[in-house]
């Protein structure tokens, strides 16, 4: 029996605001075997968890996080915001897939790596974004585990991969048929794919042999997954 491994969008969205503390423990309360947050840094450096690149979707105030101190983002969001060395203590015990969206610079991604290190997290912690991001993050950590998110039926460049060195290959789940799959495993990694929220969906995936599945339902995940 194979097991895909259950990996939670941004934790349990359906319940809770994505990328808070509530809606990290509620999807591991749920059965997720890991959870994907978003992480950015505030205007001093301290890498929090959010998405978007302003407050507007989640908290109603349409100001650039990056023009914000920790300090500032607390207030404007009633703490609502975590910062990442928050999330790690509420996750504790469990495995955390980082992404790291817009094109965060090198300096940035190395802070963040070293955030995880500190809070001694290093062995459930791994990272998904493009080329560039993961390249700083190998940089920053030679011995990371890497998930090298790809949006091309296009294999990556094998200079890529030699420089990545990719655990998985992480692809929007639209992409991604059984010849991809049996492609990518024939090459010694593994796919995650992202982000499937009906039973059909899910389904489909688990046919055809992927490893992971991030979702934001994954409630409906918990029942098919295991077979």
């Amino acid at each position: 029996m194979q097991t895909v491994t259950a990996v939670a969008h941004r934790g349990d969205p359906y319940r809770f605001r994505e990328n808070t503390l509530d809606s990290l423990r509620s999807a591991l309360a749920r059965g997720a075997d890991a959870v994907e947050i978003d992480v950015r840094l505030t205007r001093d450096g301290v890498p929090v968890l959010l998405h978007d690149e302003t407050l507007g979707r989640l908290w109603g105030h349409d100001r650039p996080l990056r023009s914000l101190t920790a300090d500032e983002v607390r207030e404007l969001t009633g703490g609502g915001v975590p910062p990442l060395a928050d999330a790690l203590a509420a996750t504790e015990g469990g495995r955390v897939m980082i992404d790291l969206p817009g094109g965060p610079s090198a300096r940035a991604v190395a802070r963040i790596v070293g955030a995880v290190r500190d809070c001694g997290a290093e062995d459930r912690v791994y990272y998904c974004a493009g080329a560039e991001a993961m390249l700083a993050v190998r940089a920053a950590d030679p011995s990371a585990e890497i998930a090298l998110t790809w949006t091309s039926l296009a294999p990556p460049r094998a200079g890529v991969l030699e420089a990545v060195r990719p655990r998985w290959l992480n692809y929007r789940f639209g992409l991604v048929d059984r010849e991809l799959v049996e492609r990518v495993h024939r090459d010694g990694r593994l796919v995650s794919v992202w982000t499937p929220d009906t039973r059909r969906s899910q389904r489909r995936l688990l046919g055809i042999g992927v490893d992971s599945i991030t979702t934001n339902r994954v409630d409906l995940l918990r029942g098919p997954r295991g077979r």
